[in-house]
């Protein structure tokens, strides 16, 4: 059994991180890059753990690494050469490794599950830093997406994470892709989630439900559900899944706010997040927390709403 089903069966639902990327420009760390959160990797370690430690203090069972962006290929474009990249890629576990292990020491909290430290793998629009992971608009096959997906799972794998989060995959074939390389490691545990437009297609034009009947049949995926999507359209998204897997439901929109990639911003008004995440729980959310423009006040909103749920029993 993976850690996921063994916590949820203590739980009654795992609460996430939030946002990783525009948490780090909240608190003034630029970010307008074609590496995004993946700079801070080698600007500012430091703020990269603190990050996750605040993630962690906000209630947060499983928190995920700067990594989302994070390519040997991306470094290299930067000026790295090959091995400080790859020794890049690995420090962001390693960095969500220690803010977890350092915020247990130091919090000893009772009543929660020893949180686990996912490895981020990004889509290969992340990598393209031109916004395509929110259309899907990909120019190359699957065989090259396995290639180019390849060596980071590998690395990712090595830094022994709990788990591997799979995050704002626009088309099916990516995830595709991605499970092919997963194969190759049948004790590596991984959630899929994917961006999506509606309450029923990924932002590549996927069916969501057509997506759950085939991740159903993989023993190595542990959740399947949608990242970086509006909140109104994310109730209706879990019930379609729900129709075609009984697998964990992973569910960590964004606020709502449209985002520009020309200037890696954001704009328009953020929708009242909190109140949308009672309706993901009853719809049938097992692992709930944020994407874009959220911050760890949303993680202890949800926290809170977790305790509040155990005292109602």
């Amino acid at each position: 059994m993976n850690k996921i089903d063994c916590y949820l069966q203590e739980q009654p639902f795992l609460v996430l991180d939030g946002a990783f990327g525009t948490e780090l420009a909240r608190r003034g760390f630029d970010t307008n890059d074609a590496l995004w959160s993946a700079r801070a990797l080698f600007e500012q370690p430091q703020l990269v753990q603190a990050v996750h430690q605040d993630y962690f203090a906000a209630g947060a069972d499983i928190a995920a690494s700067a990594s989302y962006q994070a390519t040997v290929e991306g470094f290299e474009k930067q000026g790295f050469t090959e091995v400080q990249a790859r020794e890049l890629i690995q420090l962001s576990v390693r960095l969500v490794q220690q803010a977890r292990d350092h915020y247990w020491k130091n919090a000893q909290p009772s009543g929660r599950p020893y949180p686990l430290a996912a490895a981020s793998v990004g889509p290969y629009g992340a990598y393209l830093a031109d916004g395509s992971e929110y259309s899907g608009h990909y120019a190359i096959s699957r065989a090259e997406l396995v290639d180019f997906h390849a060596e980071r799972l590998a690395l990712l794998i090595a830094s022994q994470p709990d788990l591997l989060a799979c995050e704002t995959i626009p088309v099916f074939t990516e995830a595709e892709a991605l499970l092919q390389e997963l194969h190759k490691y049948p004790e590596v545990y991984a959630w899929i989630a994917f961006s999506c437009s509606d309450e029923a297609h990924t932002c590549g034009g996927d069916a969501i439900a057509d997506c759950a009947h085939f991740l159903d049949k993989e023993p190595q995926v542990a959740a399947v559900g949608v990242n970086c999507t509006a909140p109104q359209y994310v109730a209706g998204l879990i019930r379609a899944i729900r129709q075609q897997t009984m697998k964990p439901i992973v569910v960590y929109p964004n606020t709502g706010e449209t985002y520009d990639p020309s200037t890696k911003t954001w704009h328009g008004s953020a929708l009242p997040y909190h109140d949308y995440v009672r309706q993901w729980y009853e719809a049938g959310a097992s692992l709930i927390g944020g994407c874009c423009r959220t911050t760890p006040k949303d993680i202890r909103d949800i926290a809170a709403f977790r305790q509040q749920l155990e005292s109602d029993v």
